[in-house]
């Protein structure tokens, strides 16, 4: 059975990691006499000319218990992410088939997209994450995706996300029909196993993500 995707928000979102996006709506260009609503309170700066709101994500460094006992160092890069090549159920029906996992056992990874706008439908990208499943192991490193309960949301333009410490989820997968480039803070070591572990998702496995279209005034709401 195909998994279907849904909205990207906070709530929906909590179990794999955290969603950063400003309630301020995209035309309000002055600052209002009230602040927005939002879980982070905003407060002025920068002269009363801006309102700012911090910490509006997590960013956790778990390198210390590592068994290789190299420490890790946080990171900025640039991904520049090319739309992909989607494959269409017997329907006809746009999907993305999941190929591999990956998590990042010790670190958060936060992506934060450059220069899209809110309402455009060209410019995409899916969440593909899974929650790990029980182990013996004790380790971090261990335990394998739950495949059978693999989530997809749709994110827009005005929403960053970052994954939890060793959350499975797949490469950034950009659905529309441009590039989306991409901030991206982690930490790393330069070992391999410690900073990304993949699987590979079998074939007889059904992990298609059938892409559910957002109308535009859905859109204008998230």
């Amino acid at each position: 059975m195909a998994i279907k995707t849904q909205p990207l928000t906070q709530k929906d979102f909590a179990p794999f990691g955290e969603v950063i996006e400003n309630p301020l709506a995209p035309d309000v260009n002055s600052i209002p006499s009230t602040p927005p609503t939002s879980t982070i309170p905003f407060k002025s700066a920068n002269q009363d000319t801006a309102l700012k709101a911090s910490p509006i994500s997590s960013f956790q460094n778990d390198y210390s218990k590592s068994s290789t006992g190299s420490p890790g160092k946080p990171v900025m890069s640039m991904f520049a992410c090319f739309p992909r090549t989607l494959d269409k159920d017997p329907t006809g029906k746009p999907i993305f088939r999941v190929r591999i996992l990956e998590r990042h056992p010790f670190t958060t990874q936060t992506f934060v997209p450059m220069g899209l706008a809110p309402g455009d439908p060209l410019t995409r990208y899916l969440v593909i994450v899974a929650a790990t499943l029980d182990s013996k192991q004790t380790s971090r490193q261990k335990g394998p995706p739950d495949l059978q309960n693999v989530r997809a949301f749709i994110a827009n333009g005005r929403q960053a996300v970052t994954y939890g410490v060793g959350t499975w989820h797949a490469p950034m997968v950009v659905i529309g029909e441009k590039r989306v480039d991409f901030v991206v803070v982690q930490s790393i070591n330069g070992i391999p196993e410690d900073d990304c572990q993949e699987v590979d998702v079998e074939d007889d496995i059904d992990t298609s993500v059938e892409i559910v279209e957002m109308t535009k005034s859905r859109a204008s709401k998230l």
